[in-house]
């Protein structure tokens, strides 16, 4: 009863307020978050480094597992992008396929329900045109405080692209499989892809504040009664450290036109086809190796 009463409080004392100021057509407002991915080295086959080796691995995918992001929004649009100002020297480039994986500006339109992924692979730009998630949450009565904002919890369950690398995960195999690997090395190392795993779906948690009452949020998360300030996915979390309303310098938010249009599906297609592509060119190398 008491969250109840502390959500009724908190509607009228800030939301009702607030809601002409955010409905101005030059509302505009800026929130910078911090992202963190995890990554279980053990299950990579690092159970077989040393510490320190691991460390140095961590070291040197720090500019892929963590960014800084700012989400520029007004009322119904959004523009997502990593923060340049912060952005690790090198962090575009190196490990080979993973760098291939890193996404640009993101641009969102609430009314429309259309999302736009500025995306470039392999040297070609891509545009992902693409529909936001549609999220069932489940609204919690949990609250906490970020920074200066009120929070409250909300949950919902989401479907995991077949391209999430922050997801991947190597399989679990049974005895037999690895009996099966140690006498055959070739079939693995010509297919590696084969021992990685998404997940089907991953269980999203999501903390807003209706102090800020735009249904936005960072990357595709949207779709609640305030602004999304932290979320944890998978084993990637985005916390918001700062926000800005209607900073002195406005940043006009466009749809991104520079790229070939795809749909997700079809650009997921291009992926696989071009690691088909590299798997058999090394693939092919591999088995050049092997004397029968």
């Amino acid at each position: 009863m008491n969250h109840f009463i502390k959500s009724i409080l908190i509607f009228f004392l800030f939301v009702l307020p607030l809601s002409s100021v955010y409905s101005q057509k030059d509302f505009q407002g800026k929130a910078y978050y911090q992202t963190k991915t995890t990554m279980d080295l053990d299950n990579w086959g690092g159970n077989q480094m040393s510490e320190q080796q691991k460390k140095q691995i961590m070291e040197r995918m720090k500019s892929f597992l963590e960014k800084q992001y700012i989400l520029t929004f007004t009322q119904f649009e959004s523009m997502y992008k990593e923060d340049e100002k912060l952005a690790a020297p090198g962090s575009g480039g190196g490990f080979g396929m993973m760098s291939s994986f890193t996404a640009g500006s993101q641009y969102k339109n609430i009314k429309s329900k259309q999302i736009i992924q500025d995306q470039e692979f392999f040297g070609k730009q891509f545009l992902i045109m693409d529909s936001i998630p549609q999220l069932k949450w489940e609204m919690g009565t949990e609250t906490k405080q970020i920074g200066q904002y009120m929070c409250f919890k909300a949950t919902a369950v989401k479907k995991v692209d077949e391209l999430d690398w922050s997801n991947m995960r190597r399989k679990k195999k049974g005895k037999k499989e690895k009996e099966a690997d140690s006498t055959d090395t070739a079939k693995v190392s010509d297919d590696p892809m084969s021992e990685i795993e998404v997940p089907e779906d991953i269980i999203v948690t999501a903390w807003y504040t209706p102090q800020i009452p735009v249904n936005n949020g960072p990357g595709e998360y949207c779709g609640l009664p305030g602004l999304i300030l932290e979320v944890s996915a998978g084993r990637t979390t985005m916390l918001c450290t700062k926000i800005v309303l209607n900073p002195d310098e406005k940043e006009e938010i466009k749809t991104p036109t520079k790229g070939k249009e795809v749909s997700r599906q079809e650009y997921n297609k291009i992926v696989k086809e071009k690691m088909e592509e590299m798997r058999e060119m090394y693939g092919g190398r591999n088995r050049g190796g092997v004397r029968h």
